[in-house]
């Protein structure tokens, strides 16, 4: 799929013991690269990371996005073609609580990995991963593309907002040259895929509910958002990354979520959750009084679309239905980097 442009390539993933991280080694294994990892330790117990024995499988070195020596040593040690920057403090209702680490990590970890490709010599293609909640969400049903103004709400959101504005400046002061390093910003929709253990995220609680044969608890059930299979953005990442090497003019910031129409409330996902699941399971709202999040939130992808024919493979029903495969393998014991790899598999076949 990638005419072979991964194989034997040198490639970092910070973040690389996350959930997305996790997956992106499975794939660029697939693919034949050599992959190097630079992230904390799993953040939850289980890890998808660990379930995979991933460690044993790529070359992983434990450390803080915050700490600068220690990330700058290691990328001009490992002197990586390609880094995917997926480190960073994820969960909206986190940033509330921890406001100050949410910015450290998630701009001052960007300027640091930026300030390591600065130092080397080598690296050919860096693609900053931030999120859809990078823009100013005015719950209006709008439908947001590239152009439209950054400033996130929330501390989580407002941060990821600045590590896109850190990397454009570090692109247009540092690497503009015809030989610099490739740097792109890549703003994905909520991703949801088997081994997701984090807290406060629609599918993790579905699978607990599941296992213990009780309701789900929905909070915002109303509420829309470009859920896609995290399948999804990986190979468009792995596309831009790929790309940007050869053919400059694809450097650029970039939606990626699915279609328009696939976009359904968070009420859709657990009502095809409950389906696939099957056992009878339902579900049921109920509000915690939380903070602030945004009721309404679509993409214009039709950007990527255009600069790289890049188009969504699964629907949301399909990816539900991934995510209950994978999640009874391993409630049943099973070998989840083995479903993994299948799933992987048929992904690429479309």
């Amino acid at each position: 799929m990638f005419d072979g442009f991964y194989t034997n390539k040198k490639v970092l993933i910070t973040g690389h013991t996350g959930f997305k991280g996790t997956w992106m080694c499975a794939l660029l294994k697939k693919l034949g690269a050599d992959i190097y990892g630079y992230s904390l330790e799993a953040p939850t117990d289980p890890s998808l990371f660990e379930l995979t024995r991933m460690s044993e499988k790529i070359n992983s070195e434990i450390g803080d996005i915050r700490d600068f020596e220690h990330i700058n040593s290691y990328v001009q040690e490992v002197d990586p073609d390609i880094i995917f920057h997926l480190a960073a403090q994820p969960i909206v209702r986190t940033g509330y609580s921890e406001p100050r680490m949410t910015y450290e990590t998630n701009v001052m970890g960007t300027v640091n990995i930026l300030e390591a490709v600065r130092n080397s010599k080598n690296v050919q293609s860096f693609v900053n991963i931030t999120t859809d909640k990078v823009y100013d969400n005015t719950d209006d049903k709008y439908i947001y593309s590239e152009n439209d103004r950054l400033d996130g709400y929330d501390p989580y959101s407002n941060s990821k907002s600045c590590s896109e504005l850190v990397t454009h400046s570090y692109r247009r002061s540092f690497f503009d040259k015809s030989d610099s390093c490739a740097i792109s910003t890549v703003r994905a929709g909520n991703v949801i895929g088997g081994g997701d253990f984090a807290d406060f995220r629609i599918i993790p609680d579905c699978v607990n509910a599941g296992m213990n044969n009780e309701e789900i608890i929905i909070r915002n059930p109303n509420s829309i958002r470009p859920f896609q299979h995290v399948l999804e953005p990986l190979f468009a990442y792995l596309l831009i990354g790929k790309e940007q090497v050869t053919d400059r003019e694809k450097i650029g910031c970039y939606n990626i979520g699915p279609e328009v129409d696939d976009c359904v409330t968070v009420g859709t996902i657990a009502t095809s959750f409950c389906k696939h699941w099957g056992n009878g399971l339902k579900w049921k709202s109920i509000s915690d009084n939380g903070p602030h999040e945004s009721n309404f939130l679509r993409l214009d992808c039709s950007l990527i679309k255009k600069v790289f024919g890049y188009s969504p493979r699964w629907n949301i029903d399909k990816a539900v239905e991934k995510v209950v495969e994978w999640s009874k393998v391993w409630v049943s014991g099973g070998d989840v980097f083995d479903c993994m790899n299948k799933q992987i598999d048929e992904f690429i076949k479309g």
